[in-house]
């Protein structure tokens, strides 16, 4: 079984790709979805992240106000980090959860998507691991028109993570999502092939080490 590692960074075409594998009939662990689960009320994770934040991010359901949280932890780094910290244990066992449902269910390609797949280490599960990039420029110009967002607003999100170059730097295979669609398509082609490749011995050792 092979378990790729797909990354990026706010409005770099993650989801896009992502969509596109399960385009393609390889299944995707989504670390938000499974975030979300795990922030649902009552939960474990919930619980945790009630008692560190207060009810102020609640809604009148109890459940999270996952907006009004991201804007608290969007604007302080010690408060973005506790949030991680807190959530760290809960999403990285629920991603393993669904990695095994995919893998009794025969899966033999399995992506993860996972935005801080460097930043919890997860990448040394994976193999290859997939950033898609954009310039800074590209990626605040096309996070402003998403969100309708300032230039600060959309600065203080994209600085809020690794840098996208860095990510570059620690991939395996990086696809440019500063073209077109067709350019992505045509990038996303390739990582295909090479993804459903089967892994040799020697490649997963490596990829252990």
């Amino acid at each position: 079984m092979r378990i790729v590692g797909l990354t990026g960074g706010i409005a770099s075409g993650k989801s896009t790709v992502s969509n596109l594998f399960k385009a393609s009939g390889i299944p995707v662990v989504d670390a938000d979805v499974v975030a979300r689960d795990v922030l649902k009320k009552g939960s474990g994770g919930w619980k945790k992240v009630v008692a560190a934040f207060g009810d102020e991010i609640l809604l009148p359901s109890r459940e999270v106000d996952r907006p009004k949280l991201g804007q608290i932890v969007f604007s302080s780094d010690s408060k973005r980090q506790l949030l991680n910290k807190l959530m760290a244990p809960y999403i990285s066992t629920g991603i393993f959860l669904e990695i095994l449902k995919q893998w009794a269910s025969g899966a033999k390609v399995i992506v993860v998507d996972i935005p801080l797949l460097f930043e919890v280490k997860m990448d040394k599960w994976t193999k290859p691991t997939v950033v898609v990039w954009v310039s800074e420029e590209t990626q605040l110009k096309r996070l402003m028109e998403r969100d309708g967002l300032s230039e600060e607003d959309a600065r203080n999100r994209v600085m809020a993570q690794m840098p996208l170059d860095l990510k570059r730097s620690k991939a395996d295979i990086v696809i440019d999502n500063n073209g077109s669609l067709d350019d992505l398509h045509q990038q996303f082609d390739k990582v295909l092939s090479e993804i459903r490749r089967p892994l040799t011995w020697t490649e997963f050792w490596r990829s252990r080490q």
